[in-house]
């Protein structure tokens, strides 16, 4: 017998590469800043940033300036100290070069440069270093002006020269992205605006001026954020569109073991969402954390000894962290010496003493508010037993539903054309607007995996309504059913949202892909944007676990001889019909999806092998919120300034 040779390669010691510092993050980007797409080419701006509002948190920085230029580079200035330029003494090399090559290296390991920062890990700048096709760092010390230059990571002239003197100190780091790293090149300027502002009411007084020299080759666009009120004009900001429930937010802060800790909140009327935006030393921890565990733990524990205490509540009515929690806008700002986080791209707190001094400042500081504005403490009560009799209700009502079987054909009567395959996480489920296309799609579907559920026009707006209204909307109940009963969130009390782990949640549902797809007109418009509303606002976890996607069906089908093509877009239209020519060319413009038949319809949307999906993402659910309650909220005048200060973007009008 011969034994067979599995694998002809050698694995020995030569096989084991050791990769340096910045050739480890070339080689692995996404390992330092969590992808190479639109997310990490910002994160790029976000860390020079971070290093300068490190220097405004220690005290020596109230000026920041973030440029983009002509060319798509980046130049942040700031007027800190100036990163050192003396020889380090391990290296030999002046600090400033072993800062900006070296991973781990920075003033932010000891206790004597830096009381908090947000640059813990010290990889920051030196990751912008490797990431980019260049980079220029100037820095103004001691009188003088430094300057060197780096390619990839790598410093172009043995020692940093001095080109001058200024009377100020500062740093200014000039970069371009590297285009063999990142898939997008081209900065958005309302996102880095809103990061920028954002630091602005975290960070008392600090001026921070962003210029974009790419808006038009005359008029640059400049915008300066400066808040004396700091987060408190924060929450006034986040909720000038809404009612508030009282006035002005509430506001406290509180220090204790060198974690400081300071909150602003305010209650909306008639809104039925919860905005919580936590951060720790300036970073925004997306997924919380124990700061946030300690704040809600502590505002639901003081509510209701309040309530008890002053009879507004029974015994039995336990308010919990949702129904307190509802319509609420809240910043919570934790400054915390030695921070863990989780990631490199710290989005979650895991320091597990932060929770109990948060609890303890809260606790403290609610009790001595509530006592002193009666009246404020009362309309919060009563919003919340509001909220707990309405949730408690709607339960009992999806209860019921968790009764019946999803596929129950007199709860679902002939709607639902389910798939063969029982494993969730290979069945896909199509939201279909209307019978028609519903048909099409039932047709022209694979039935081993594909699941198709016709929507009869357009669902409950359910930014106007709440949970037990949406509950006994016929569509909205079978969506729910269909998916699975727990895809709902905000009905089973405190934490829904941050306790179950992903696997729970995936178990209860019954399809791992969601798809709306609609017609490509007004009223498909339409359609779409109500039930990403709904999902936004009751079923966030499918956006945030990336399982609701929108297909993309074709809007033509040009056809010249026996040749034909679909095409997506007006601006697709035009290069085919650049190649194709205009001459004997027909074009037919689609509707809607019942315009297809079944054939066409699996060829361009729903198959696999050639379909387009684009997938429901949350990048900034502050920004989403927003945008959310001016087009679906019930105040008319918002959304009228929004179309008109819109309209001129508009490309295709359907009439």
């Amino acid at each position: 017998m011969v034994k067979e040779e599995k694998n002809s390669s050698i694995y020995d010691a030569s096989s084991i590469k050791i990769l340096g510092g910045i050739e480890a993050v070339r080689k692995r980007p996404a390992m330092y800043i969590g992808s190479t797409g639109k997310a990490g080419l910002h994160h790029l701006i976000y860390e020079v940033v971070d290093n300068s509002i490190d220097e405004a948190l220690a005290g020596y920085c109230d000026c920041i300036d973030v440029i983009i230029t002509k060319d798509n580079c980046v130049k942040v200035i700031d007027n800190g100290r100036g990163i050192p330029i003396d020889k380090h003494p391990q290296t030999k090399r002046p600090a400033a070069e072993v800062v900006l090559t070296t991973l781990h290296a920075g003033g932010k390991f000891g206790d004597s440069a830096y009381k908090v920062s947000g640059g813990l890990h010290g990889v920051g700048v030196s990751c912008v270093n490797a990431l980019s096709e260049w980079m220029e760092a100037e820095i103004t010390v001691d009188g003088k002006t430094y300057n060197q230059h780096f390619d990839r990571g790598e410093p172009q002239k043995e020692k940093l020269t001095a080109a001058g003197a200024k009377a100020k100190t500062g740093t200014c780091i000039y970069f371009k992205p590297d285009p063999e790293i990142f898939t997008e090149l081209v900065f958005e300027c309302k996102v880095i605006a809103h990061r920028l502002r954002e630091l602005a009411y975290l960070n008392k007084g600090v001026k921070i001026v962003f210029t974009d020299e790419r808006e038009s080759d005359k008029e640059k666009r400049i915008e300066t954020y400066q808040f004396e009120g700091g987060i408190v004009e924060y929450v006034d900001h986040l909720n000038e569109k809404k009612e508030r429930l009282y006035k002005p937010p509430i506001y406290f802060s509180g220090e204790k073991d060198n974690v400081s800790v300071e909150v602003a909140m305010q209650h909306c009327k008639d809104y039925y969402d919860e905005n919580t935006f936590s951060f720790v030393n300036c970073i925004k921890t997306k997924e919380g954390g124990t700061h946030e565990v300690g704040f809600k733990s502590a505002l639901t524990k003081t509510i209701n000894n309040y309530a008890r205490k002053n009879n507004l509540s029974k015994e039995e009515e336990a308010l919990s962290g949702d129904d307190i929690r509802e319509g609420l806008t809240a910043v919570l700002n934790v400054k915390v010496p030695e921070p863990q986080f989780e990631g490199q791209t710290k989005t979650k707190l895991g320091n597990g003493e932060v929770k109990g001094i948060v609890d303890s400042i809260v606790t403290d500081n609610m009790n001595a508010y509530l006592d002193r504005n009666p009246a404020a403490a009362k309309a919060i009560i009563e919003r919340a037993l509001m909220a707990y009799r309405v949730r408690a209700a709607a339960r009992k009502a999806q209860e019921l539903e968790r009764k019946k079987s999803a596929l129950d054909t007199a709860l679902l009567p002939g709607k639902l054309a389910d798939c063969s395959e029982s494993n969730a996480e290979k069945c896909e489920l199509f939201l279909v607007e209307g019978d028609s296309a519903g048909g099409s799609a039932k047709q022209g579907r694979d039935r081993r995996f594909q699941a198709i559920l016709p929507l009869r026009g357009k669902i409950l707006n359910v930014e106007k309504a709440r949970i037990d209204k949406i509950l006994t909307s016929n569509e909205i109940r079978t969506m729910i059913t269909v998916i699975g009963p727990g895809v709902i969130q905000g009905l089973s009390g405190e934490g829904n949202k941050d306790d179950v782990a992903d696997e729970e949640f995936f178990k209860n549902l019954n399809y791992h892909k969601i798809v709306i797809m609609t017609d490509a007109d007004v009223d498909g418009a339409h359609i779409r944007t109500l039930l990403l509303t709904f999902f936004f606002r009751y079923a966030r976890r499918l956006v945030e676990t990336g399982k609701l996607y929108i297909a993309q069906s074709p809007l033509y089908l040009i056809k010249k001889g026996k040749a034909q093509e679909y095409v997506y877009s007006d601006k697709e239209l035009e290069k085919v019909l650049k190649k194709m020519g205009r001459d004997g060319t027909h074009i037919q413009r689609y509707k809607g999806l019942g315009e297809m038949n079944p054939e066409q319809l699996w060829e361009t949307t729903m198959n696999p092998e050639s379909r387009t999906l684009l997938r429901v993402t949350l990048d900034d659910a502050e920004n989403a919120d927003e945008i959310f309650q001016i087009l679906m909220g019930s105040e008319v005048e918002p959304r009228r300034q929004f179309i008109q200060d819109n309209a001129k973007y508009v490309t295709r009008l359907d009439v």
